[in-house]
């Protein structure tokens, strides 16, 4: 036994000693075998941003809901006016011998930004000049004399409106009033509208009712969120049954829906003028406000980051490209400064200004066509962010928007040519969810916002540091 003990211990020391001879090599061999331009190299690097406000003199009118009424803001004096269409009822015919009692025009709204209680009058009119084209695209600043005379008001008498009184308000199907206003038209108007009795489609019905201008025409301290608009027409008919005569009343309503083109006219007086006493302070925070069109430019040196990121990708023997870039973390957050946390009690008028919900932020050389064309947000366009609420290291609430940049400056660092500065917007949007389950977008739309908001944010020299992780990988052989 003791024998055989001896010999499995000479065996085992044989072998440590083996160990202990070859763990150096071993420990190098893959070292040895591993070219150096073939290892993953992972590496970080911080940059500084700029930022400025920016100013455009409209943007494209793409509303599901529209401003209605006047404003006095920090911001100047706002007007918001609706120009729409109606929607014709494709096929319908009024009953035989039907004759008009009236017509009513109803506009709903959602919520109003403002004085609940200040006094507020809305006038309407035909739009006798000339329509909309349903493909086209229309700015918020276009010219409403070319579409409306505005010499006769369609309406019996101007509207008074109070928004918190809800007059006319109708009980919703769970049970919630809904703020409406119900205006009764002229004679004039009555009579002209009832003439139009063929609805063969909506473009001969367009050639002979253009739509309607709705705007106010005093009042400076409320504006209304108007979610719908339609025309409703009330008439009435006899009929024969069972050798007596039957008189019928009954309604036809003619909506300004998603078949036609709404388009919210809206204006800033001496926007100028605010505009630039808001840059004087550019160094500090910037600002981000609608409709006003007022957005934040966001400038990446582009140039700078590839340089300093590209220099680790290449050969240094003879200068070639050997490996791949690929950011791993970029991130950008936006520090928000003005989320008003009170009630709506103690409310002032400037609270009302708010942070916008979404902020998209966009290259500037893409806006146009990403609005005009109904894109959605994409890793080498656009990133879109909702308002985040979060806490700093004392507990206290803070607010910022915050974008993934890493896709984005990897497409743009594998692309043969480098722009000096790669100039982006922020641009408060509205969006719709996509409920197909889709997993490539969340968004089924995005559109410039129309709502009231206006965003105070911290500039790129208060604070914002931009950094980047990255990483190279090898070229495979076939590639280079």
């Amino acid at each position: 036994m003791n024998k055989r003990f001896a010999i499995i211990g000479s065996i085992l020391a044989m072998i440590a000693c083996c160990w202990t001879a070859c763990k150096d090599d071993i420990s190098s061999a893959g070292k040895a075998v591993l070219d150096e331009n073939d290892a993953i190299i992972v590496l970080a690097d911080t940059f500084s941003l700029s930022s400025s406000i920016d100013s455009c003199e409209s943007i494209i009118s793409q509303a599901d809901s529209c401003l209605l009424g006047e404003m006095e803001t920090d911001y100047g004096l706002l007007r918001a006016s609706i120009l729409t269409q109606l929607a014709c009822p494709e096929g319908y015919s009024y009953p035989a011998g039907a004759t008009i009692d009236s017509i009513c025009l109803f506009i709903y709204y959602s919520s109003w930004v403002g004085d609940d209680l200040s006094p507020m009058a809305i006038n309407v009119y035909q739009m006798d000049k000339k329509t909309f084209s349903y493909s086209g695209t229309y700015p918020t600043d276009l010219n409403i004399s070319d579409y409306c005379s505005r010499e006769k008001s369609i309406l019996v008498n101007r509207r008074i409106v109070v928004a918190s009184e809800k007059l006319d308000s109708i009980a919703n199907e769970n049970g919630d009033y809904v703020p409406m206003l119900r205006m009764k038209v002229n004679d004039d108007f009555k009579n002209t509208f009832w003439a139009i009795q063929s609805f063969e489609s909506q473009e001969k019905f367009n050639q002979q009712f253009n739509g309607l201008l709705i705007e106010s025409s005093f009042g400076s301290s409320t504006v209304l969120n108007v979610s719908d608009v339609a025309l409703g027409v009330y008439y009435s008919f006899t009929y024969s049954k069972a050798g007596r005569d039957t008189t019928v009343q009954d309604m036809k309503a003619f909506y300004a829906n998603s078949e036609v083109r709404t388009i919210n006219h809206i204006q800033y007086q001496g926007k100028k003028e605010w505009v630039e006493e808001l840059k004087k302070d550019s160094d500090t925070y910037n600002y981000i406000i609608a409709p006003a069109g007022i957005c934040t430019r966001m400038t990446f040196p582009m140039a700078r980051i590839s340089d300093a990121i590209m220099e680790h990708m290449i050969d240094t023997t003879d200068g070639d490209t050997i490996k791949r870039p690929y950011v791993n973390k970029a991130e950008v957050r936006i520090n928000v400064e003005n989320v008003y946390e009170g009630t709506t009690a103690n409310i002032t008028r400037n609270d009302w200004l708010q942070p916008a919900s979404y902020m998209l932020l966009i290259k500037e050389e893409s806006v146009n066509r990403f609005f005009s064309k109904r894109e959605l947000p994409s890793d080498t366009c656009a990133l879109i962010s909702s308002l985040i609420q979060g806490t700093d290291s004392a507990g206290n609430a803070i607010y910022y928007y915050t974008y993934d940049m890493s896709d984005f400056l990897t497409n743009q660092l594998r692309k043969k040519t480098t722009t000096e500065n790669l100039r982006m917007v922020l641009l408060p949007v509205s969006v719709d969810a996509d409920i197909s389950g889709s997993s490539t977008s969340t968004y089924a739309s995005v559109r410039q916002q129309q709502t009231i908001s206006a965003t105070k944010i911290r500039s790129a020299k208060n604070g914002m540091k931009f950094e980047i992780v990255f990483c190279g990988f090898s070229i495979p052989d076939v590639e280079k």
